[in-house]
């Protein structure tokens, strides 16, 4: 957990101080004193945004009125919870995996995936959604 950020639910902005921790595509946050998370969010379908110096927002596509905001210390700091929340999507790391097993492809004229015991139905699916 990093004392990095503060999430402000909908309604009046209202900062409250809290540790907030990434794992995988869940952003956990926490109250200082309390070693249980009190909520998280789901990285899917999200809008990650550098609102103003120190401060981004994340918000859902199927909910834009659901927006919270996180300051933190420092606008290093910012940059790089922006950049790390952008990239913690599923969505973005099948999309990465697309576009590196078919760079190696082309390198290699080998399927790197197919080491790995992956099914041809499974390389078909995950080829199909090519962007």
């Amino acid at each position: 957990a990093a004392p990095a950020s503060a999430p402000l639910p909908p309604g009046p902005a209202v900062l409250k101080k809290r540790l907030v921790k990434l794992v995988v595509n869940f952003l956990f946050y926490f109250r200082t004193d309390e070693a249980e998370p009190i909520g998280a969010l789901l990285l899917e379908h999200c809008k990650i945004t550098k609102e103003e110096e120190n401060v981004f927002s994340i918000s859902f596509i199927e909910e834009p009125e659901r927006k919270y905001c996180f300051e933190c210390a420092t606008e290093e700091q910012c940059q790089e919870w922006v950049e790390a929340l952008r990239r913690a999507s599923y969505e973005f790391l099948r999309r990465s995996l697309i576009f590196y097993r078919n760079e190696i492809q082309k390198m290699t004229g080998k399927d790197p995936l197919e080491q790995y015991g992956i099914s041809e139905e499974a390389r078909f699916q995950l080829g199909a959604h090519r962007q």
